[in-house]
């Protein structure tokens, strides 16, 4: 299964962000906190150097706090100021004072001249990883589009926080050429790539194998399976009985089978679930 999915849209906002980052003093990066890794774009690792940047690992309420808190030494171990949050539970005092301390030293230059600083933060990220849900928790309303599928923002746009607080909401960037197929493939799981770009039953045969190395037993009893070890078209067939995702004479139903236990996971219903894990040595076992 090949997955390549990079709008002619997103090249556009490319080029429109590269051109904005050069009058912000924060950079607030959005990932998936269950898939810490492969919801980062590389490009944008690259075009933020020498930014001020907080890394918010959100749906942090959907991940296993242990990954989680691995992820978050390891982050810390390179320079990367970074933090656990969820956009639709969390507090929005919480992600403004990161903004605050991320820009205390532009804020103190500022009124050393006598002046009472703006701050300006760019909120960036891959698609669907919550970027315009931050933006409506920290405004108090829904100013900024939202939706459960990738490509609703399309343009940046500014909003006011505060006097002396202004976000940038910008569209979710994907980088041109998915080179890495594991990362590409997650990235589906999340709904950051369309899904009509993929074969879904393929795409939900990964997706439960990863939860089934990630946490077997709860994903058995989530999905009705008695056996662990089936892989393959063979889980998806156990899956559908499981659930009884069956059609007359007993045929398994793959269509709602797909759609289900996609929209289970990206709704959060399968557990708090990190589907990947920093390098060994970060491991919650080994950080001791």
């Amino acid at each position: 299964m090949e997955i390549n999915w990079y709008p002619g849209h997103m090249a556009k906002a490319r080029r429109l962000l590269a051109d904005q980052l050069r009058r912000v003093d924060v950079v607030l990066e959005l990932c998936d906190a269950r898939l810490p890794d492969s919801s980062r774009n590389p490009d944008l690792e690259r075009m933020i150097t020498g930014k001020k940047r907080v890394l918010l690992m959100n749906k942090a309420d959907l991940a296993d706090p242990n990954v989680t808190a691995a992820w978050l030494r390891y982050y810390q171990r390179r320079g990367i100021e970074a933090a656990p949050y969820s956009a639709i539970s969390g507090k929005a005092k919480e992600a403004l004072s990161l903004i605050d301390r991320a820009a205390k030293e532009a804020v103190e230059k500022a009124a050393a001249k006598g002046m009472k600083k703006t701050v300006r933060a760019m909120v960036i990220g891959v698609p669907n990883v919550g970027k315009s849900t931050l933006i409506n928790k920290l405004h108090g309303s829904g100013i900024a589009k939202t939706g459960d599928r990738p490509g609703v923002t399309r343009a940046n746009q500014w909003v006011n926080i505060s006097p002396y607080l202004q976000l940038m909401d910008s569209p979710g960037l994907m980088w041109p050429k998915l080179s890495d197929q594991v990362a590409a493939r997650r990235l589906c799981y999340i709904g950051s790539v369309k899904d009509d770009v993929v074969d879904l039953p393929m795409l939900t045969i990964c997706l439960l194998e990863d939860l089934l190395d990630a946490k077997p037993a709860e994903t058995c009893a989530r999905f009705h399976l008695e056996d662990p070890s089936l892989r393959g078209e063979a889980l998806l067939e156990a899956v559908c009985r499981g659930r009884g995702f069956l059609m007359k004479g007993g045929v398994c139903d793959y269509d709602r089978c797909c759609s289900v236990v996609l929209d289970e996971f990206r709704g959060g219903k399968c557990g708090r679930i990190t589907l990947e894990r920093p390098p060994k040595e970060e491991r919650p076992d080994a950080a001791n």
